[in-house]
Order: structure tokens, then sequence, then C-alpha cells
């Protein structure tokens, strides 16, 4: 069993089990974790980093640049993406060494409480 992580940076979790496959690829990874969620962009903007979580494990770690309406920013791998108005993205890139090695693989269950569907959770912001 993997033990909960403490998390200690500026972070959003984005909980994307609906559109995760094991066998996505690094950019559909990426295009299903940025977009398009319903959150506070003002409290989104505090986040330095963004993780991709699927069955409460963190698949990939990004570090957020910026953050923009829904529908606004181009994707390549996804076609139901749309402006949808109160919705935001991310644009961002793969975290450093440093972080990817700090979180990757670690546990984020214990951060949501069981029942709530919310796929967002900021953390420290």
């Amino acid at each position: 069993m993997i033990n909960p992580i403490e998390i200690d940076d500026k972070a959003i979790i984005i909980k994307i089990s609906q559109k995760y496959n094991p066998n996505m690829s690094a950019e559909a990874l990426y295009e299903a974790t940025r977009g398009v969620w319903r959150l506070s962009k003002e409290r989104a903007s505090y986040a330095n980093i963004a993780f991709s979580v699927a069955n409460g494990i963190i698949l990939e770690v990004y570090e957020i640049i910026s953050w923009h309406d829904a529908g606004t920013t181009v994707y390549h791998t996804r076609d139901d993406v749309h402006d949808y108005q109160g919705r935001f993205e991310f644009v961002g890139k793969i975290a450093n060494e440093i972080l990817r090695n700090k979180y990757l693989g670690q546990s984020v269950k214990s951060y949501f409480k069981r029942g709530r569907s919310n796929p967002i959770k900021y953390i420290n912001c």
C-alpha cells in the first residue's frame, strides 16, 4: 500500500479518472489534466504546480504557466473542448525532476473526503 504524501508546495490536484487510460500518450495525459474545469481561477492562480491524478495516485506533475478561459487554447488530442462559460484550463509543462521525484507515484487519497465527487483540490492555495 502506498502511504499518503504530505504536499508542501502550492498545488492543485486534478482527478482525471474518467478520462484516464493507462495507454494514453504523455500529450493526451497533459491535455486531460489541463482542462476544462469549473474552479476558482483566483484560487487556482496561487498554485505553482498541478498534479494529474487517477485512482488516487499522482501520474504526472506539471508546472502551471498560465490560466485561460476554457476553449481558448489549442488541444491536439481532444475534440471535446469548447468555450465553456465559467470553466478554465491551464497551459503548462512537465515539472522539473526535483518535483517529479518528490511526488510521482504518491497517493493523494487522504486529501479527498469519501463520497465527494469534485475533481479539483487546492493545496496551500
